[in-house]
């Protein structure tokens, strides 16, 4: 796999590595990891959101009233 980044993202991942002392590298792989816990995590709220709602459909139906 290739990641191409425009100059501006390049040169910023650049300053960000050498103000904390790690690698760009790094830096991206941190960054991937964030996304695919966030998007789990997004998909799980999800999935419950709609177990409950159906689960308690009657009560927030009144609730709602």
């Amino acid at each position: 796999m290739n990641l191409r980044l425009r100059d501006d993202q390049q040169d910023a991942l650049k300053v960000r590595a050498e103000e904390e002392g790690r690698s760009m590298h790094a830096i991206v792989l941190q960054a991937i990891d964030r996304y695919l816990e966030q998007e789990a995590d997004r998909e799980t709220v999800s999935r419950l959101g709609a177990k409950y709602a159906k689960h308690h459909a009657d009560l927030l139906r009144r609730l709602g009233e």
